[in-house]
């Protein structure tokens, strides 16, 4: 695999530098990050479960993708490749809110991110990318948490910190397009 590089900021989003993703992860530093949510028609979300070989948080369950912008890559423009990427889906995103984390992992790496969330609505199945993905399903906000609730160690850590956000930010959404 060739190295990726990920733009790395400032508390602010402003571009300080490039660096390779690897290690920007195992140094913990702050970087630009993207995180798609697709719903349904029903409004269920469609989660994926990262890839085993992935290298770190395989086989945990997760927002329908994540990546990170290439240099001089628009953040929406990254997302939806990356949602094209990995779950084969080509949907037009919607900008949602921004947040930043700094979350280990269970492997001595780092999630560092400031992130940009998109969201979108589609009914159509995904065709995942088994270098990135092994399983997907829809479920609605309610059985997702009652999963973190019951067994939060199934889902990436990033995952954990952002869901509580997604309700209001669903209704948010709703609101907004129809």
């Amino acid at each position: 695999m060739s190295a990726i590089e990920v733009i790395l900021v400032d508390p602010l989003d402003r571009p300080v530098g490039i660096m390779e993703k690897q290690e920007v992860h195992e140094k913990g530093l702050l970087h630009r990050a993207v995180t798609v949510y697709v719903f349904n028609h029903q409004h269920q979300l469609l989660l994926q479960r990262r890839a085993s070989a992935k290298y770190h948080c395989g086989g945990l369950w997760s927002n329908t993708c994540c990546g990170h912008p290439y240099p001089s890559e628009p953040t929406q423009h990254a997302a939806e490749r990356r949602l094209r990427e990995e779950m084969g889906l080509d949907l037009t995103l919607t900008a949602m809110f921004e947040l930043s984390y700094n979350l280990p992992l269970s492997n001595g790496l780092t999630e560092h991110e400031y992130g940009h969330v998109f969201f979108a609505i589609s009914d159509v199945q995904p065709q995942l990318n088994p270098e990135e993905a092994d399983a997907c399903r829809w479920l609605s906000l309610e059985a997702i948490q009652q999963e973190i609730t019951h067994d939060p160690a199934r889902f990436t850590p990033w995952f954990l910190y952002t869901f509580a956000r997604i309700p209001a930010q669903l209704t948010r959404f709703i609101q907004h397009a129809g």
